[in-house]
């Protein structure tokens, strides 16, 4: 009998589901729009299957898309020993993406990425930064408000405040004046944050310092911290805001691209400037993946001050494959195109599971 051909199977959620969802629930049109553009990875990605599945094809693996309303009947009766199931896109309150690897697991079906758990964890904000101070990482402590309320009151702060959605990401509900100076604006904006997508806010003292991030592909299922790739992400402001980020993915990406005023955030790696910032964001990560589980496939945001402090602000099950800073870690470290890491990932798994079958 002819054994499978293995296959890998890509889970993601397409925006214009979500922003279908979000309209029959009573959104309104613009903040419908804004809170589906997290999904914008999956409309970016969709132009690159055919270079995925030739990619795939040359280390003999299938490769097949599924959009997330069709994976319950897609994975049920597969073979798990010929499937691999990857999840795109995360979510649990805007957005649904942590159904897939749950699926996954109902079927007996490997998945590439961290444990399901996780796909929950990392879109609550507050709770997520409870487990990680619990863990002893440098996280802000939070406050967090509803509507202009305080459901747990933030620590006092000579700099400021910080203000910004509990359950949304690519810096959804994130404006010029999230760096508050008191904590009547805090109020004030957690009422706008609120009004606009009817989620609590993160109230955070204010940390200077530059963006950073450290991304992840396991390509090799043996590699560890030294296969981080840890730059600082530099936009131009203080911090990185919703208009900034709709400018570089999606629909919105296209549109700027088209037009010629679509510019990259500069990428510079931590360690040829802050060594030991870069030491301590691989043990940061160490912990992470040791303590809460984190594998395959993850990404790390900070902020990193002058003398080398390093504050640990969230971190992400499912990070932005297509984006700029994905791919340039997947070209600087990996020295592949995505695609090219994407096949080699999911090979590399296959081939150790008949290692220890």
């Amino acid at each position: 009998m002819t054994a499978a051909k293995p296959r890998l199977i890509l889970v993601f959620e397409p925006e214009k589901a979500c922003f279908d969802r979000l309209l029959a629930d009573g959104y309104a049109p613009e903040r419908a729009a804004e809170i589906a553009s997290y999904l914008a990875q999956s409309t970016d990605l969709a132009r690159e299957f055919d270079a995925l599945a030739t990619a795939c094809e040359r280390h003999g693996i299938a490769f097949e898309p599924v959009a997330l309303d069709d994976a319950a009947l897609a994975l049920s009766g597969r073979d798990p020993q010929a499937t691999l199931v990857w999840t795109l896109t995360d979510g649990i309150a805007y957005f649904r993406g942590g159904a897939a690897p749950a699926l996954a697991r109902l079927n007996g079906l490997p998945t590439l990425g961290s444990d399901d758990s996780l796909f929950a964890l990392c879109q609550d904000k507050f709770r997520a930064g409870a487990v990680l101070a619990a863990a002893g990482l440098p996280v802000p402590p939070a406050g967090l408000a509803r509507n202009g309320h305080w459901l747990v009151e933030p620590p006092g702060s000579a700099a400021g405040w910080f203000v910004k959605p509990n359950r949304l990401g690519a810096k959804i509900g994130i404006w010029a004046d999230s760096h508050c100076r008191t904590l009547a604006e805090a109020l004030t904006l957690s009422r706008r944050i609120f009004s606009a997508y009817r989620d609590d806010a993160v109230v955070q003292p204010y940390v200077a310092g530059r963006n950073a991030r450290a991304s992840f592909l396991g390509v090799a299922p043996d590699t560890g911290v030294e296969a981080l790739g840890i730059a600082f992400v530099d936009s131009g402001g203080d911090f990185q805001t919703m208009d900034d980020s709709l400018a570089l993915y999606g629909e919105t990406g296209e549109a700027a691209k088209a037009g010629g005023f679509y510019q990259e955030p500069q990428l510079a790696p931590v360690a040829a400037t802050h060594p030991q910032a870069d030491e301590k964001i691989r043990r940061i990560a160490g912990t992470l993946m040791q303590t809460l589980g984190l594998r395959d496939c993850f990404s790390l945001d900070f902020r990193i001050e002058a003398d080398d402090t390093v504050h640990l602000i969230e971190f992400e099950v499912c990070p932005g494959l297509p984006c700029f800073d994905f791919r340039a870690y997947c070209r600087s470290h990996w020295n592949m195109d995505l695609a090219e890491a994407m096949a080699a990932t999911a090979a590399n798994r296959f081939a150790l599971a008949e290692t220890h079958a």
